[in-house]
């Protein structure tokens, strides 16, 4: 079994993990981080590696809990499928609720439950890699837990990153989470069918944003209504071309 992260599989990674006696100093505290992050960061090349082989474009959908972000992807794979083909890795603490909504719409999907961890990893989805086999030329979506923290420091080997960020939550997001902000390539600001009964103000929310992260796209979508995804679906067949 692996310790790092209780697989019994050793398809696509090599279990290369040698942590010693851990003291509570400072130093040796971060000098762990930096091991696991580094050590992450060699799964996640090797995912790069495979996606780019394979021509599957992987995106990795972040948010906090509640934003909507399963609903938005189970309405986006209904407007893809005529496009391309299209998988998902759906990661969740327990249960696999998500996955059977995902499941519903007839795409590949496979469930990674992480217990109390409050992310997905290079390693974790290298495995869900092996089981799933998507498509050559395809889109893979990768649902990450609900959490604007941890998530960020991650790379799972994407294309891109997108945060989710729904009317509900409050504009002040980006300042007060501005790793994962300042890690994402798109930003969503999601059920904006909510916007006339909440305080949220949308221009204030992108100030924010490019406060954090100059370079970060962003765009304002709802699950609710026809035209709420369009240039969601827009952006998706202009940047990711298969």
């Amino acid at each position: 079994m692996c310790g790092y992260c209780g697989c019994s599989s050793t398809d696509m990674h090599e279990h290369t993990h040698s942590y010693d006696n851990h003291s509570h100093d400072d130093a040796r505290l971060i000098q762990i981080e930096q091991d696991i992050l580094s050590e992450n960061q060699t799964f996640a090349e090797q995912n790069r590696l495979y996606f780019k082989k394979n021509n599957i474009i992987a995106l990795n959908l972040m948010s906090s809990p509640g934003s909507g972000k399963t609903t938005l992807l189970v309405e986006t794979i209904k407007l893809l499928k005529p496009h391309c083909p299209i998988s998902v890795i759906e990661g969740d603490q327990q249960t696999d609720l998500d996955a059977q909504r995902i499941a519903a719409t007839e795409v590949p999907v496979l469930q990674i439950n992480t217990g109390t961890g409050c992310h997905l990893d290079g390693h974790r989805v290298g495995h869900a890699l092996s089981d799933l086999r998507p498509s050559n030329n395809s889109l893979l979506f990768i649902e990450n837990v609900g959490n604007l923290v941890c998530p960020a420091l991650f790379d799972l080997g994407e294309q891109a990153k997108i945060v989710i960020l729904s009317v509900t939550e409050g504009e002040d997001k980006p300042l007060k989470y501005p790793h994962m902000f300042s890690e994402a390539d798109l930003m969503l600001i999601h059920k904006m069918d909510l916007l006339p009964y909440v305080s949220f103000n949308v221009e204030q929310c992108i100030d924010y944003a490019k406060r954090v992260n100059p370079r970060i796209e962003v765009l304002q979508t709802s699950a609710m209504t026809p035209s709420g995804l369009s240039t969601w679906k827009d952006w998706l067949l202009k940047q990711f071309v298969l």
